[in-house]
């Protein structure tokens, strides 16, 4: 049976519209549930939508709508952007879904009867944008230390997590799990939070009703957090299917946003202790995007579309500037600019004009037909073994969450390529009809690493792979039966059959759109 790698986006809030952040993680969950299909993974990719909460209960009375007619439209635009951005999920969970009330009901008992929920009064600041409480001590200048807004004090019964009780497991964890958090500046910081003190976590609200009712105690509603979060397991089975839960449980990782790892690798954790269920192995908190140095936000009205960069750029170059530009986990800025140079540098430059003087070499010299090489030098070998290092460089970047390294690696090799035409001066090799053995050695190896690079590539820009392959007479990657490992060996591109010019793989375009 295939080794299993779950892998999951946050569910996306339907009281905001697709940016480019939510682009951002979910492509990352894309390459990571791509990369490792092709490397014969049982894989569950999940994502989907928060529909509960304040918000957007306040948001829909506002729009003069139902909170579920609100969520019901937005929810749209999300799905329709994943669909833009050729995103492979397996599942798209809402919180509004029957199977996923029923999930967090039953949790809720359960951890209930396990004494870990009891009735209080709560009384703190709470910021409702945020749906977070917070203590005097917390505030930052009597506002919201997340998002700086305006809180309110608020009084209400309220049952609660008994949290402070598993503040040592949590501690173990963390020192027995140094790679639950990363990376590791955000380890760091959550082992100093949680060495700080957790308190008992108000988990209900009886100041609005769009919500999952307490099971026992309608008047409550479950707090949205402790909803959301389950999402992870409600998708895949619990509490009704546990043979397809445990199979997927716990979550390789979950990729989220910095904003909000406190409830990712804190709340979440503790919860699935009390539950007696794993935690997941690794919470990987990404940046944020800054836009041309500014805080992405609305009343700047400098919000970026990705749908306008779709539009503007076309989808493989946005997911490739977005893997490339900046490390996974640091914060990056966007900028039009940026984006240009990334295409005209890497795409058009290096990688399209490989293939695209490859192709035309092969055309000129040899009416677009590969045979087999026969004058092999060390020039050959070295490209060789240098793509099966690379081979290897990708996957422990992979394993590590590291697209920036395992992008940056398969364009050594793109690179190398260029310069081996340069080395072997084919147009020199014409020349001579008694060199025809070793111009075709020279094309028979350029087309073979180009093979390699659209393997290297196809996680990153599916669509982009699919073209240099049929280009390359090579069929499509397909994940239910394309296989890395068998993939990776050499020696695998077509002979005999006429290659064809097609148009550019990557148009340079204007750096002042």
């Amino acid at each position: 049976m295939a080794e299993t790698f779950y892998v999951t986006t946050p569910i996306y809030y339907v009281n905001d519209l697709p940016h480019i952040g939510h682009a951002y993680t979910t492509v990352a969950a894309d390459v990571l549930a791509r990369y490792y299909r092709y490397a014969s993974r049982d894989v569950f990719f999940l994502t989907g939508t928060d529909e509960h909460g304040q918000k957007v209960e306040k948001a829909a009375e506002a729009a003069g709508e139902t909170p579920i007619q609100l969520a019901d439209r937005v929810v749209e635009r999300f799905k329709n952007l994943w669909v833009r951005l050729n995103i492979s999920n397996d599942d798209f969970i809402r919180t509004t879904q029957e199977r996923h009330i029923k999930a967090a009901s039953h949790f809720f008992e359960t951890v209930q009867k396990g004494g870990d929920i009891y009735l209080g009064m709560y009384e703190d600041w709470y910021c409702t944008p945020c749906e977070s409480f917070w203590t005097e001590q917390q505030l930052a200048d009597g506002k919201c230390p997340d998002c700086g807004r305006e809180v309110h004090k608020l009084q209400e019964e309220s049952y609660f997590f008994k949290m402070s009780a598993y503040q040592e497991r949590l501690l173990d964890y963390l020192k027995t799990s140094p790679t639950f958090v990363r990376p590791e500046t955000r380890y760091n910081e959550l082992v100093s939070f949680v060495k700080g003190g957790l308190k008992d976590l108000s988990i209900s609200r009886t100041t609005f009703s769009w919500g999952i009712p307490v099971p026992g105690n309608p008047k409550h509603v479950i707090y949205v957090w402790f909803d959301a979060l389950l999402n992870y397991i409600s998708a895949i089975g619990y509490p009704d299917d546990m043979d397809r839960f445990n199979h997927y449980w716990p979550a390789d990782v979950h990729l989220i946003g910095k904003d909000i790892l406190r409830f990712h690798a804190v709340y979440w954790p503790t919860f699935l202790m009390s539950a007696g269920l794993e935690p997941p192995k690794q919470v990987f908190a990404h940046g944020w995007w800054t836009i041309e140095g500014k805080k992405m936000s609305k009343s700047l009205r400098n919000v970026v579309d990705p749908y306008r960069l779709v539009d503007v750029y076309g989808v493989d170059p946005l997911r490739y500037f977005l893997l490339r530009e900046v490390p996974f986990g640091q914060d990056g800025d966007y900028s039009d600019q940026a984006m240009a140079h990334r295409i005209n540098s890497d795409l058009a430059n290096d990688l399209g004009n490989l293939l695209n003087r490859s192709v035309g070499m092969l055309v000129k010299y040899f009416d677009g037909k590969l045979e087999e090489p026969s004058d092999l030098t060390d020039l050959e070998t070295e490209i060789r073994e240098l793509t099966q290092d690379i081979y290897e460089e990708v996957a422990t970047a992979f394993k590590d969450i590291a697209f920036h390294q395992a992008l940056t690696a398969i364009w050594r090799l793109v690179g190398r390529l260029n310069k081996y035409v340069d080395e072997t001066a084919p147009w020199q090799l014409a020349k001579d009809p008694e060199k025809r053995n070793r111009l075709m050695t020279v094309m028979a190896t350029l087309f073979e690493g180009i093979r390699h690079v659209s393997q290297m590539v196809y996680p990153f820009m599916p669509e982009s792979a699919r073209k240099m392959r049929e280009q390359l007479l090579l069929p499509p990657i397909d994940e239910n039966t394309s296989r890395l490992d068998a993939d990776r060996a050499w020696g695998q591109i077509p002979l005999g059959q006429a290659i064809t010019r097609k148009p550019p793989l990557f148009p340079r375009v204007e750096t002042d759109i």
